[in-house]
């Protein structure tokens, strides 16, 4: 599950520190994956990213954490999705450090990844 994302270039961010230079210090748009193991990540989450970033214009930088296994880098990555409440599977988009673009779990729940996926791709197209 976590190589799911690795396969497709996402960089893997296991520690607080590696979050905050990829997010707080990055130039650009950064595109972090909130991952899990919860069949909305499989189903609908990571098929989507997988899509969208295989479309027209990409994000400078892509990265995950994992829930429930990389805790702190977790814990850190949520800090900058404030004022969204925890979320597992998320994904957000940054431009420059700040957050730009958000689907919480309740987004993703329930749509099919092609739905996430144009969503994500639009996003792109207007941050990239």
């Amino acid at each position: 599950m976590k190589n799911d994302l690795v396969q497709v270039g996402f960089e893997e961010l296991t520690t607080p520190e590696s979050v905050d230079q990829a997010i707080r210090d990055a130039e650009g748009t950064t595109l972090l994956v909130v991952n899990s193991v919860c069949g909305c990540a499989a189903g609908n989450a990571r098929p989507a990213v997988k899509a969208a970033v295989q479309q027209g214009k990409t994000p400078t930088r892509m990265v995950t954490v994992f829930a429930g296994v990389d805790t702190a880098a977790t814990a850190q990555a949520r800090k900058y999705l404030q004022p969204y409440p925890p979320s597992s599977p998320a994904i957000a988009l940054f431009k420059d450090g700040k957050l730009v673009h958000f689907i919480e779990r309740h987004h993703i729940e329930g749509r099919p990844a092609h739905m996430i996926a144009d969503n994500l791709v639009a996003a792109f197209e207007a941050y990239c």
